[in-house]
């Protein structure tokens, strides 16, 4: 049945050339009522409706909370490990690990993480006197316990993209910097991250991708809850299709968030462009 469910997700959440008619459209379920042309009358059904709004703000707070950390993890993590040692290449395998792991295995062991009282992580709250919360149940912090999965996911994969792009950097700006004095502040601030603009930018069309593209952890860990605290537009998709069978309406919500995504996508590609026009 778990499988069967996680089948007619990722059927409904694809992207499909008739997600614009069916948009259209309304059809009572279950009721012998006929299909009905609405027009937009099921966008404007969306866009008022409470539950698709909270997960347009969740999924807005998940996108920032995940990819400012992610970023930082990565660069720094190809900071690290960019020259070419035995520790580095340890330190590689070691960042880029998370990334292997399925996204749902990923979300089982965090539940066990994540257990009150008796998971790892209160384990060792414990031992430092401190009482955690309830990770997964309080509406206060279980978007947060599901943004840290998926910072530990993805700042590996995030990685390997930095460290291509610091190899691209001439290695004589860096050695003219240091022979000017800069230090290690100076170089990453004026020369690193400039030179990296587009590698930046690549990587947070790829991580929007994902944000958007991907929500097996929030069934195995929330089902949305508590409290819609954790529902995302991709998960609010789904239930109005498989569980309250609004086709329309799940349509429509599709367009929306793929209308979203490409909007996001094609600001950070322009940003990507103007910072290979001022490297070049």
């Amino acid at each position: 049945s778990s499988r069967r469910r996680h089948t007619r997700f990722r059927n409904v959440t694809g992207v499909q050339t008739c997600a614009l008619p069916i948009s259209l459209y309304r059809t009572p379920h279950g009721t012998g009522g006929k299909t009905t042309f609405v027009g937009l009358g099921n966008f404007t059904t969306v866009l008022a409706d409470p539950a698709f709004r909270q997960a347009a703000l969740n999924n807005l707070v998940y996108a920032v909370g995940t990819l400012l950390p992610s970023l930082v993890l990565a660069l720094a993590f190809a900071l690290a490990v960019q020259r070419s040692t035995r520790l580095s290449a340890v330190l590689r395998t070691i960042f880029f690990f998370p990334s292997l792991v399925p996204l749902v295995a990923a979300a089982s062991l965090f539940f066990f993480i994540f257990l009150p009282h008796a998971g790892l992580l209160d384990y060792y709250l414990a031992k430092l006197g401190v009482s955690g919360p309830n990770w997964l149940g309080d509406s206060d912090v279980a978007l947060w316990s599901v943004i840290g999965l998926t910072v530990w996911k993805n700042a590996g994969y995030y990685m390997l993209f930095y460290i291509a792009g610091l190899q691209n950097i001439p290695r004589d700006t860096v050695e003219a910097a240091l022979i000017d004095g800069a230090n290690a502040w100076q170089r990453l601030r004026f020369i690193l991250l400039p030179a990296l603009m587009p590698t930046t930018a690549f990587v947070v069309v790829i991580a929007l991708i994902q944000l958007l593209t991907s929500v097996d952890h929030v069934i195995v860990l929330t089902h949305g809850g508590p409290s819609n605290a954790t529902n995302l537009l991709l998960y609010y998709i789904f239930q109005s299709a498989h569980e309250n069978f609004d086709y329309g309406r799940a349509a429509a919500a599709t367009l929306m968030s793929v209308a979203a995504l490409l909007a996001l996508s094609f600001g950070s590609l322009r940003i990507m462009e103007r910072g290979t026009r001022g490297a070049g």
